[in-house]
């Protein structure tokens, strides 16, 4: 059974996730009225680390508050992590979106179809998926989510 309920031009279904911080959980709902990247990423992940946390901040640096960037912490791997794993790895890589915890470490992975770690989806500001995409390779998933960007940010 495809767990995958993803669909380009359809709203972007719920999420299930939790808070790392003890900050409140938003809703999909809360980011109408803006485009949202999501960044599916694991700590555990090389690629995750060294380009797509990186290209993540990136974002949020270079759009402001025209897009919300938003986290989900996938751990596939099943390893525990605690707080000041999540503290470090913030402070190490100047994480600069919220990012929180994937419900039973894969429920939203399959939920969005995700193809591994990292996974990018993009929704409009009216919330529908636009793109979703695997990978951190410059030249191909970081190139494309950028063209995808400027389409939905209108640059």
């Amino acid at each position: 059974m495809d767990k995958n309920q993803i669909e380009l031009g359809k709203p972007l279904p719920e999420w299930s996730i939790e808070s790392i911080f003890g900050d409140d959980v938003p809703l999909v709902q809360d980011y109408i009225g803006k485009p949202l990247l999501i960044l599916i990423f694991g700590l555990g992940c090389p690629g995750c680390l060294g380009r797509a946390i990186p290209y993540a901040n990136r974002v949020v640096f270079e759009n402001g508050d025209r897009i919300n960037v938003v986290g989900i912490h996938n751990n596939f791997e099943d390893i525990d992590l605690k707080k000041e794993h999540f503290q470090k790895a913030k402070d190490e890589f100047y994480i600069r979106f919220p990012f929180f915890t994937d419900k039973d470490n894969d429920t939203t992975f399959l939920k969005y179809g995700a193809g591994g770690t990292p996974h990018w989806i993009l929704t409009d500001e009216n919330g529908n998926v636009v793109y979703s995409i695997f990978g951190s390779d410059p030249n191909n998933a970081l190139l494309r989510l950028d063209l995808k960007i400027g389409e939905v940010l209108d640059i």
